[in-house]
């Protein structure tokens, strides 16, 4: 994308650099919108909620089909915009972000069609009981730097099904796709009242303006904004554990509906049975797949004694082989981590850890990262395995959200699963192991919202996804979205 002006719900006066990570320059600038955004933002789409809630899931299942067909036109455009301005292999974007954020709208078109509502009889009283669900109305969506559309469409695609209006603000610091968003949405027949946009021929009529609302800014400003407004009664957020706090002492005093999907401290758990032909190259995966900035990625290798050093070797030469490069080379396995600043605090990590008395067996400070000249000043990274660590280590227990991961040996099954558990996260985990009865046992025992068993990432949009303890609060997936977006009222009827 060309430098210049993102343009937003509406005008912002002030505008924040942003950066390329795979050079380290300012390529764009991003609205930075505030207070009276968010206001104007609110009331748009409160004034849209009447329409839009009231048309059939029919009607509106047919507009968010009409969303992804124009998005997976323009597939290769989202791709490359998306990899420019977060930094991941533009082969990633092309396979993965943008074939999700599709799909996330066909999926929740598809969905909204299928639900089901509950009924029971009382003869002995005449009566009947029946439940209905309703949409909420305006719905505030904060979406990651790391996923950036993915994670945006994830929350707006549910949100607006279920009949609710919705105001969302992108990571500041991937604004590119959410902008480019606007103009589908536009063409698709979300129109922004107040919108720098101009409205596209050919807009399904009928369609209320102000239904979906994407104001651009930064957290303090922006974020802090849209979770305090009284008008706006529930959050769906993506983020760190930090900024859920936040926004839980903001929402406190009006009782908002919070749905939090937060960091994760994820375990691989490998027994001596695990076939390693296949979980080497999964859990080098799992580890380092977009720079290590995903929640689910690994980050906690527990091996057994019996084949850690097998395991250990065969797995550093695995690591050594990702390449890391610009996010346009077609050969990169990893691109550039989001800033500078997020940099810093992953080789912080390696340091602190090598001050412990760890060792470092790749990556940050072993291997030369070599790069093209324009790209020396690029927020890149090794993939770096450290072992030699204790569980009470930060690398051990914080999640560094990079590309970052620890081996460690265990002996037995009742020790490696109170070990993994032994973390304030409970996000997603990992286990390997050609027994199935163990494997059954110890998923059943780990404190995860999710557990990928002999695989990692296969994702079923129909089942609950969300973590446990620090990891958030609630689940996102099909019946789990609709029910976060909807209120339910049972009613009675005697007859």
């Amino acid at each position: 994308m060309e430098r210049g002006h993102l343009s937003s719900v509406t005008c912002a006066g002030s505008y924040i650099d942003s950066y390329d990570p795979s050079t380290g320059e300012v390529y764009c600038r991003v609205p930075n919108s505030g207070k009276d955004e968010i206001e104007a933002a609110v009331k748009a789409a409160r004034e849209a909620f009447p329409g839009w809630s009231s048309r059939s899931p029919q009607e509106r299942s047919r507009v968010l089909n009409q969303v992804a067909d124009l998005l997976e036109q323009s597939l290769e455009e989202f791709a490359q915009a998306e990899s420019k301005d977060q930094g991941k292999t533009l082969a990633l974007a092309r396979t993965m972000d943008i074939p999700r954020s599709v799909q996330n709208f066909r999926f929740f078109a598809s969905s909204i069609l299928h639900h089901t509502s509950e009924c029971t009889q009382m003869d002995h009283l005449g009566c009947m009981h029946y439940t209905v669900r309703a949409p909420v109305g305006v719905a505030g969506l904060i979406s990651p730097w790391n996923l950036p559309l993915y994670l945006l469409t994830w929350k707006i695609a549910p949100a607006i099904a279920a009949g609710n209006t919705v105001v969302a603000k992108p990571s500041e610091l991937t604004s590119v796709t959410a902008w480019m968003l606007c103009t589908l949405l536009d063409k698709a027949g979300f129109p922004h009242p107040a919108s720098c946009l101009q409205r596209q021929k050919g807009a399904t009529a009928g369609v209320p303006p102000g239904v979906v609302n994407i104001v651009f800014g930064t957290g303090p400003r922006v974020g802090e904004a849209l979770v305090s407004h009284p008008e706006v009664p529930l959050i769906s957020f993506t983020g760190s554990q930090p900024t859920a706090e936040r926004i839980t002492q903001l929402s406190a005093p009006h009782c908002k509906k919070l749905s939090l999907e937060l960091g994760g401290k994820n375990p691989a758990i490998i027994f001596e049975d695990a076939n390693l032909d296949e979980c080497i190259p999964a859990t080098v995966r799992s580890s380092f797949a977009n720079q290590g900035e995903i929640c689910l990625c690994t980050s906690r290798i527990f091996v057994q004694k019996s084949i850690y050093t097998e395991f250990l070797k065969r797995f550093v030469e695995a690591t050594r082989k990702w390449k890391v490069g610009i996010p346009s080379d077609p050969l990169a396995s990893m691109g550039a981590l989001i800033s500078k600043a997020h940099l810093e605090k992953v080789r912080s990590y390696v340091k602190r850890a090598l001050a412990e008395g760890a060792q470092i067996w790749c990556g940050e400070g072993v291997d030369k990262l070599n790069l093209p000249a324009r790209s020396q000043a690029g927020y890149f990274m090794l993939p770096t395995v450290i072992t030699d660590i204790k569980d009470e280590s930060c690398c051990m227990t914080e999640e560094i959200f990079g590309p970052v991961t620890c081996v460690v040996p265990f002996d037995s099954e009742e020790e490696v699963i109170e070990r993994a558990n032994n973390v304030k996260y409970g996000l997603a985990a990992t286990v390997w192991s050609s027994n199935v009865g163990r494997v059954h046992r110890v998923a059943k025992k780990l404190q995860s919202g999710l557990v990928w068993t002999n695989c990692w990432l296969i994702r079923e949009l129909n089942l609950p996804f969300g973590g446990m303890k620090s990891s958030g609060i609630g689940r996102e997936g099909a019946k789990d979205s609709y029910d976060f977006f909807t209120e339910i009222k049972t009613i009675t009827v005697k007859h």
